[in-house]
C-alpha cells in the first residue's frame, strides 16, 4: 500500500484552496469576505462628462445675461463649492485654479484698458487725470490717457467681471469632467476626431518624459542640452521615438479593423450635410442672439433649433462609423438632474433679465450701489443641485 505524501507546512496566515474563511476571536467571520465588494466601485459611481459640460455652460449662458456684480459672484461662489466638493483627485482636475488667474488676468486688463484707452461712459466722478497723447484726425474716437472717471471703471469693472465669470464656469467643466470620457462619449459621426484627440493627450506626456530623459542623459555625459545645437540633438532621438510609436499604433489600429466604414446611401448623405451645416449656422446665430441685449427673444429659440438639427445630422453622420464601446457611459437619473440644474439657472436668468432688466444690469450713471434680486439669486442657487447629489470622491 502505497504511502501519500505528507503536504509541506504552510505559512502561518494562509490557508488551503477551497478551505472555509477563518473566523476572528469573537467567532463571527470577516465583513470583507461576507460582504464582496465590486472590483469597480468607483468608475460606477462617476457621472457622465457630458452632465459636467452641460451644467457648466448653463452657467456660463446665465452669466452672460447679468451684469450685477452680485449675482455673478454668486455664480461664481457656486460653482467654487461644487468643484471643491465633487472635484476628482486626478491631474486635470487642477486646472480649476489656472482658470480663475486667467480670469482675474482678464478682467485686470479690462480695467487697464479702460484707463489708458478711455470709455464712452460719461462721468463726473473723476479719479485721476493722466497725460493725454495727441492721435490724429483718423483715429477720432480713441484717446490714449485723460480722465479717469468712478463711472468708466464701475463699467468696465460689470463688463469684465462676466467675462470672468464665463471663463470661471468653463474651467469648473474642465475640472469635474474626465476629458478621455468626454471624448469616448462621442458620437459616431466625430470618432475618428475624438480618436486623434485622445491619441495626442495619451502620446504628449510620453513627449515630455522622453525630453527629459534625454536631456537627462545628455549632462550625466557632459554634453550640452540647451541652444540651438542641443536642441536639434535633443529633438531628433525624441522624433524618431515618436514616429516609432506613431507606426506601432497605426498597426494595431488597423489590425482591430480602425477606419473601416458602412456604405450610406447618397441621400442620408445629402441630409445629414444639410442638418449639420444649417444646425452650426442656428447655434451660432442663436449664440450670438443670446449675448446682445437686441438678439434674447430669438437667441434660444434658434440655438435650441440649431442643437436640434445638429444632432440629428451627427446622428445619421454616425452610421457610417462602425464601432463598439467598451465600458460605456451610462446618462441616468442623475446626469439629467445636473445638467438640468444648470439650464434652469440659465432659463430663469434669461426671463429675469427681459422681464427686469434694470435689476440684472445695474447702472453706472449716475453712480448706485447694486442689489441682489431675489428670485434671480434663488435661481442661481439651483447650481448646487449637484453637490448634492453627484457621486464624491471617495476619502
Amino acid at each position: 500500500m502505497r504511502s501519500r505524501a505528507p503536504h509541506p507546512p504552510q505559512p502561518a496566515g494562509s490557508r488551503a484552496a477551497g478551505a472555509a474563511p477563518a473566523p476572528r476571536r469573537g467567532g463571527t467571520p470577516s465583513r470583507r469576505a461576507a460582504h464582496p465588494t465590486h472590483p469597480h466601485p468607483h468608475r460606477l459611481a462617476q457621472l457622465h462628462p457630458g452632465a459636467w459640460w452641460l451644467w457648466s455652460l448653463g452657467l456660463g449662458t446665465a452669466a452672460t445675461r447679468t451684469t450685477n456684480p452680485l449675482l455673478l459672484s454668486l455664480l461664481i461662489a457656486t460653482s467654487a463649492y461644487v468643484v471643491a466638493t465633487c472635484r476628482p483627485r486626478t491631474p486635470w482636475s487642477h486646472s480649476y485654479s489656472a482658470f480663475l488667474k486667467l480670469a482675474l488676468a482678464v478682467l485686470l486688463i479690462r480695467l487697464v484698458f479702460a484707463v489708458a484707452l478711455g470709455s464712452p461712459i460719461p462721468g463726473t466722478h473723476v479719479i485721476a487725470t493722466l497725460p493725454e497723447l495727441p492721435l490724429p484726425h483718423w483715429a477720432q474716437g480713441i484717446r490714449l490717457g485723460g480722465r479717469v472717471t468712478a463711472e468708466s471703471l464701475l463699467f468696465a469693472f460689470y463688463d469684465g467681471l462676466k467675462l470672468a465669470t464665463l471663463l470661471i464656469c468653463v474651467g469648473a467643466a474642465n475640472a469635474l469632467a474626465n476629458p478621455a470620457r468626454l471624448l469616448k462619449s462621442l458620437p459616431g459621426a466625430l470618432y475618428e476626431t475624438g480618436v486623434a484627440v485622445v491619441v495626442a493627450l495619451t502620446f504628449a506626456p510620453n513627449l515630455i518624459a522622453d525630453v527629459q530623459r534625454l536631456r537627462a542623459a545628455r549632462r550625466l555625459r557632459g554634453r550640452p542640452d540647451d541652444g540651438v545645437r542641443g536642441l536639434l540633438q535633443v529633438g531628433l532621438p525624441v522624433l524618431e521615438g515618436a514616429l516609432e510609436r506613431s507606426v506601432a499604433l497605426a498597426a494595431a489600429m488597423d489590425a482591430r479593423g480602425y477606419g473601416r466604414s458602412a456604405e450610406v446611401p447618397p441621400a442620408v448623405r445629402r441630409t445629414t450635410a444639410a442638418l449639420t451645416l444649417g444646425g452650426l449656422l442656428g447655434v451660432c446665430a442663436g449664440t450670438y442672439g443670446l449675448l446682445t441685449a437686441e438678439g434674447g427673444t430669438y437667441g434660444l429659440p434658434l440655438l435650441l433649433a440649431g442643437l436640434a438639427a445638429a444632432l440629428a445630422g451627427l446622428r445619421l453622420g454616425g452610421r457610417r462609423s462602425l464601432r463598439t464601446r467598451y465600458r460605456p457611459d451610462r446618462w441616468d437619473a442623475r446626469a439629467w438632474l445636473v445638467a438640468g440644474s444648470g439650464a434652469a439657472v440659465a432659463t430663469l436668468l434669461t426671463l429675469a433679465a427681459d422681464a427686469d432688466p434694470a435689476a440684472l444690469h445695474p447702472g453706472v450713471v449716475p453712480l448706485v450701489a447694486p442689489t441682489l434680486p431675489l428670485w434671480p439669486a434663488a435661481a442661481v442657487l439651483l447650481a448646487l443641485l449637484p453637490a448634492l447629489i453627484a457621486p464624491k470622491e471617495p476619502s
